[in-house]
C-alpha cells in the first residue's frame, strides 16, 4: 500500500542510483519489476536477500539480445506505466530497447533515464562514479572531501529521477502522454547545491574549502574531539543557539571575540577545542540535550540504529535497513 499503489514500473537492473530510484517508488507502493539479464527467456529470480535497494520488487530475468527475450520485456513495458534505467546513452537503443522503442508500444509510458553526465555532451559516452560528478561541478572543491556516494547518486541522481518521473506522470495526466526523463547527475549536483550558488552570487561564500560558513571553516559549525576520542557535531550557527553553545561549554561571550568575526575564527576553534576536549561525548551530549545549542552526538551506523529519537520514529526496520520516506497521513 501506498500513494504509487498501482503504478507500474519496469526497472532494467543496473547499480547505483537507478536501483535506489526505483526502491523509493516501490516503497510509495509501486508494483516494480525489475529485469535482470542472466539467460534467454524470463523467469522470476529470487531478489538479494541483504541489498536493501532491491526491496520491494519483483525480478525476472530475460536475454535483452535476443528476439525473444526483447519481445517478453518489451510485453511487460506494453502495460507498465515507467520504465526506469541506468545504461550508457545508446545501449538499450542498440538491443531495440530505447525509448522510441518502447513508446511505440505505449505512448503514454514515462521512459526514465539514469546517468552521470546525461544524454548528450561530450562527456556522455564516459565512464564516471559519484566523485567525478561531485568535482566538475564545483561542488567536491566546496565541499573538501569526498562525502560518501550520497551527494552525487542518490542526492543529485536517483531522488532527482525520481522527481522527474512524478513531474512527468503529473503531465499525463493533462496530456496522455508520456516522455523520457533524462536525469543526470551532475544536472542535479547543480540543482541540489543551489543555496551555495546563491551565497557566491551575494558574495557570501569564499571559492575556497575550510573558510565558509557550512564547509568546515565556521568553528560553530564544525567537528569536535572529545577526551574519549569520540566527537560531537556543533551546528550553532544562528546567535541564540550559538548563546547556549557558549553557556554549555562555561564560556563567556565578553571573554571572546564576535561570533561573526571571521579573523578570529581560527582562536574561537582553538577555544572550542580546548573545552570539547575535558569531556567525553556522552557527557557533552547529556550537557546539550535539553538545550537548542544544536550540538549532537557523532554516531556510528551501529550506535545510530538505538539513538532514542530514531528509534521512537521507526528509522531503521529489524533488519537494518532505513526504513521507507516521506511519511504519509492515510498510512
Amino acid at each position: 500500500m501506498g500513494p504509487l499503489e498501482g503504478l507500474k514500473v519496469v526497472e532494467f537492473g543496473g547499480i547505483g542510483p537507478g536501483p535506489h530510484g526505483a526502491m523509493l517508488l516501490a516503497d510509495l507502493g509501486a508494483e516494480v519489476t525489475r529485469v535482470e539479464r542472466p539467460s534467454g527467456g524470463l523467469s522470476v529470480v529470487p531478489d538479494a536477500s541483504r541489498d536493501f535497494l532491491l526491496r520491494g520488487r519483483r525480478s525476472v530475468s530475460a536475454d535483452l539480445k535476443s528476439a525473444d527475450g526483447r519481445a517478453a520485456v518489451l510485453a511487460l513495458i506494453s502495460s507498465a506505466d515507467v520504465v526506469v534505467e541506468g545504461f550508457r546513452p545508446g545501449v538499450l537503443e542498440r538491443l531495440g530497447l530505447g525509448p522510441s522503442d518502447c513508446l511505440a508500444v505505449n505512448p503514454g509510458l514515462v521512459y526514465a533515464r539514469m546517468t552521470g553526465w546525461g544524454q548528450d555532451g561530450p562527456l556522455a559516452q564516459r565512464a564516471g562514479h559519484d566523485i567525478n560528478y561531485l568535482s566538475v561541478t564545483g561542488v567536491l572543491h566546496a565541499i573538501g572531501k569526498p562525502p560518501l556516494n550520497l551527494v552525487g547518486d542518490f542526492g543529485g541522481g536517483s531522488l532527482y529521477l525520481v522527481l522527474g518521473v512524478l513531474a512527468a506522470l503529473w503531465e499525463r495526466q493533462r496530456t496522455g502522454r508520456g516522455q523520457v526523463v533524462d536525469a543526470a547527475i551532475v544536472d542535479g549536483v547543480a540543482s541540489l547545491a543551489q543555496m551555495i550558488w546563491s551565497m557566491k552570487a551575494q558574495s557570501v561564500w569564499e571559492d575556497s574549502p575550510d573558510s565558509n560558513l557550512l564547509d568546515g571553516g565556521c568553528p560553530f559549525y564544525s567537528i569536535y574531539e572529545c577526551a574519549d576520542g569520540r566527537s560531537v557535531a556543533v551546528g550553532s550557527l544562528e546567535p541564540q543557539f550559538y548563546a547556549l553553545l557558549l553557556a554549555g561549554l562555561g564560556l563567556s561571550a565578553d571573554d571572546l571575540p564576535a561570533q561573526m568575526d571571521r579573523d578570529s575564527w581560527l582562536l574561537l576553534r582553538k577555544t572550542f577545542a580546548e573545552a570539547f576536549l575535558t569531556r567525553t561525548r556522552d557527557e557533552w551530549s547529556e550537557v546539550f540535550a535539553s538545550t537548542d545549542a544544536c550540538v549532537t552526538p557523532v554516531l556510528t551506523l551501529e550506535e545510530a540504529a538505538s539513538h532514542p529519537h530514531l528509534v521512537a520514529r521507526g528509522v531503521f526496520t529489524a533488519d537494518g535497513a532505513a526504513a521507507p520516506a516521506p511519511r504519509f497521513s492515510g498510512d
